[in-house]
């Protein structure tokens, strides 16, 4: 990686993390501000609050992917940045629950800063430096789950948690200037962004139909979102009913996977496990559900301190190679239209998950979640050696986009 991509990346990356914050920090508090803001008891509106904004999300992606190779993956990245100032600016400013959740549409049609930083790198970055922007970007993300839920949790005893975001639609404003000031425009291609399908190294498809390996890596991804968003909304009052731990040493073991993630960005592995793609994928996918049958037969936090550690494991193995394959098949003409619907499916998946774990602990208990999480990755381990097949091996030569 030149020294000029890694200025690239550490800008984007900057400009991504602040708008993970506040689009990942805030939603846990919504229910404090449902109450305290707008009188709104009712816990059951705290969930669709909550899936309102993904599902939007989910809805615009493809739409914005295509726009970005249409007129360029830096003007929708700016646009995206831009966006969530505005849907946080109307959140903060929101005098009545129904704005508030206009915002919150707001929010997730115009936003989208992941995928659309994912193309921008696409841009500049091939191959292996592409699927280690991709790694890093993922990082960001991880960095603002660990952070959000401390930093806010801290503005809250301060400021009404509503002001907070207001205040911070600060951030997105300035990301975008710096983006801005500090990056490259890239030459967007109306033509690329016309066609319906191509492979790495082939001409325009004809047909609507994506290609196999793209329909294939979609259903993994969705499988991995799936199983591990599954898990997130009840995991700590579940592991507080378990172990009678407090929130704090809940909220750690909650952290314990994206800090492993975290950390493996700073060793060597992030620059070999990409090259082990069947085995590494299947072996994530194994250790994650071990993992989580571990989890939901713990009742100690020494046995969920490990179980928690090993799916931090399984996690970085799934999103690293997940990247390596997602780099060698993406093409810099589409690269807003692979990534939108790359962030599209991981919506889906979360909100599938999310509405799946609600449906399934109420009767099953709050472990039922870890349970369907290991079922949904078991069951997707041959859609890995199916995929490996129609991917093209690291050691051919990058596709070549002139720029």
């Amino acid at each position: 990686m030149t020294g000029v991509q890694r200025k690239q990346l550490v800008i984007v990356l900057l400009c991504h993390f602040t708008a993970a914050l506040v689009a990942l920090g805030m939603p846990p508090f919504f229910g404090l501000i449902l109450s305290d803001a707008f009188a709104v008891n009712d816990t059951q509106w705290v969930g669709w609050f909550y899936v309102v904004p993904t599902v939007c999300a989910a809805l615009a992606a493809p739409f914005w992917g295509r726009a970005a190779d249409r007129w360029g993956r830096r003007w929708s990245l700016l646009r995206a940045q831009l966006g969530l100032a505005i849907g946080f600016a109307l959140a903060g400013l929101s005098p009545e629950a129904w704005m508030f959740l206009g915002a919150l549409v707001l929010q997730g049609l115009l936003g989208g800063t992941f995928a659309a930083s994912s193309a921008y790198l696409s841009t500049s970055m091939k191959g292996g430096d592409l699927s280690r922007g991709l790694n890093w970007m993922q990082g960001s993300a991880r960095a603002a789950m660990v952070l959000a839920p401390v930093l806010f949790g801290a503005l809250i005893s301060v400021f009404p948690a509503q002001d907070i975001y207001l205040y911070l639609a600060l951030l997105p404003i300035l990301a975008a200037l710096l983006l801005g000031f500090a990056t490259p425009a890239d030459k967007p291609r109306p033509e690329a962004a016309m066609s319906e399908g191509t492979t790495a190294g082939t001409s325009t498809r004809t047909t609507p139909t994506p290609p196999k390996e793209w329909r294939r890596l979609w259903a993994v991804q969705f499988a991995f979102n799936f199983s591990m968003v599954a898990t997130f909304p009840y995991f700590i009052p579940w592991v507080q009913h378990a172990t009678g731990i407090d929130t704090l040493a809940a909220g750690v073991l909650y952290s314990l996977p994206h800090l492993i993630y975290l950390i493996a960005l700073w060793t060597p592995f992030v620059k070999t496990v990409g090259q082990g793609h069947k085995t590494g994928l299947a072996a994530g996918f194994v250790l994650m559900a071990i993992s989580y049958v571990g989890q939901a037969w713990s009742s100690s936090l020494i046995e969920l301190t490990v179980w928690r550690l090993v799916m931090g494991v399984g996690m970085t193995l799934g999103f690293f190679v997940l990247h390596g394959w997602i780099a060698q098949l993406t093409q810099t003409a589409r690269a807003g239209r692979t990534f939108g619907a790359l962030d599209s499916v991981g919506k889906w998946a979360g909100v599938a998950a999310g509405l799946a774990a609600g449906a399934l602990s109420g009767p099953a208990g709050l472990a039922a979640p870890l349970w369907m999480g290991a079922a949904v990755l078991v069951v997707s381990l041959p859609l890995i050696l199916m995929l490996h097949k129609s991917i093209p091996s690291t050691t051919e030569a990058p596709e070549k986009v002139t720029t």
